[in-house]
């Protein structure tokens, strides 16, 4: 990666290419270890994927360009046809690993879409990686363009609520929600972020608390039931999460919970905002055609190691919810911030 792009990223760097292979912050250990993985096959990313060692919608995409990047230079294919089959089969595990976050899709796609206009065997493999690197470096731009965009929308004094984690450990860095704040931040406005812990996973409490006390954020974790009752006591301002989907009606896909929380604010009159750059948005499906990904049911019924629930119980696992248009106030993106009627301004604003 060129160093001079990323002198002003004093950030968790949650993804790059590195000396031919894929580094990235091992998730999983945090916060109380900050531990990088080493990836020099296409499967090792995709475990990756499939564990949570990397997550976030951008992130991913991303890491799944990258682990296209490793097959392309792993391959000893001896004709392009046979490193394209080969690319192929890489291309089909990645986008197998987790079903919900669109910019998976999109990476690996915008990726083969080089691989298959090269026109001879070191051209394809050349533009496979170039492609994955010129992703890393737009994602980091849109996200501080869509910070950019957001900060306005903030006051200096706000005490700011986000779900999940959607910052520089989503992203390749400088994240989209905790993005916005940390350009409002930097602009000179005082804020204050709650972060819920987020179960049953915790990225809340592992991930998003951690990545604002490393970054000199002010920071309060509650739990999740506790939405509610902070809104009510007025303790809350504004709303601000990310997004693993955005569709061209404006429905949102993130994080199980999303939607709760969206329902509260708007009960308390507290403006919902959503923070995803183009990448996530998917023109195509509607909201009955999107599959939400039904992780294990040790999530739930361990903490950590510790069983906390009955053997034989049933267990729901959804990861994802959907947010319908209705209660989202604006989802701001590296293009500008899009208001209601989203169908309508979607189209106009990528048009």
């Amino acid at each position: 990666m060129a160093k001079d792009k990323r002198k002003d990223l004093d950030l968790l760097l949650t993804v790059e290419w590195k000396d031919n292979s894929v580094v990235m912050i091992d998730q999983t250990k945090l916060p109380n270890k900050l531990v990088h993985i080493r990836c020099t096959h296409y499967r090792q990313v995709a475990d990756a994927i499939k564990n949570l060692v990397v997550r976030g919608a951008p992130a991913i995409g991303v890491s799944a360009a990258l682990g296209l990047a490793l097959a392309a230079q792993n391959s000893e294919a001896k004709t392009l046809s046979d490193l394209m089959a080969e690319l192929d089969t890489a291309f089909k595990e990645l986008r197998a690993t987790r079903p919900t976050a669109v910019n998976l899709f999109w990476a690996l796609e915008r990726v083969m879409r080089k691989a298959k206009n090269a026109k001879t065997l070191e051209q394809a493999r050349k533009a496979v990686l170039l492609e994955a690197q010129k992703m890393w470096q737009e994602d980091v731009e849109a996200n501080k363009e869509m910070g950019a965009n957001g900060a306005r929308l903030f006051q200096d004094g706000d005490v700011v609520l986000t779900h999940c984690n959607a910052g520089s450990l989503a992203t390749v860095a400088y994240g989209t929600a905790l993005g916005v704040i940390r350009a409002a931040k930097e602009s000179g406005k005082r804020l204050s972020v709650i972060a819920t812990e987020t179960r049953p996973v915790m990225q809340g409490a592992r991930l998003t608390a951690f990545e604002l006390e490393h970054d000199g954020v002010d920071v309060s974790l509650i739990p999740d039931t506790a939405v509610g009752y902070m809104m009510a006591r007025g303790a809350v301002k504004r709303v601000i999460v990310g997004a693993d989907r955005v569709l061209r009606t404006g429905h949102v896909f993130n994080k199980i919970g999303t939607y709760q929380v969206a329902i509260l604010a708007n009960q308390h009159k507290v403006p919902f905002y959503v923070a995803a750059p183009i990448s996530t948005f998917d023109f195509e499906s509607s909201p009955a055609d999107v599959v939400i990904e039904e992780r294990s049911v040790d999530e739930v019924t361990k903490v950590g190691k510790k069983r906390v629930a009955p053997k034989g119980v049933r267990i729901f696992n959804p990861a994802f919810d959907m947010t319908p248009p209705q209660l989202i106030t604006g989802i701001i993106t590296e293009r500008g911030i899009i208001k209601p009627p989203f169908e309508k301004n979607i189209k106009a604003l990528l048009a």
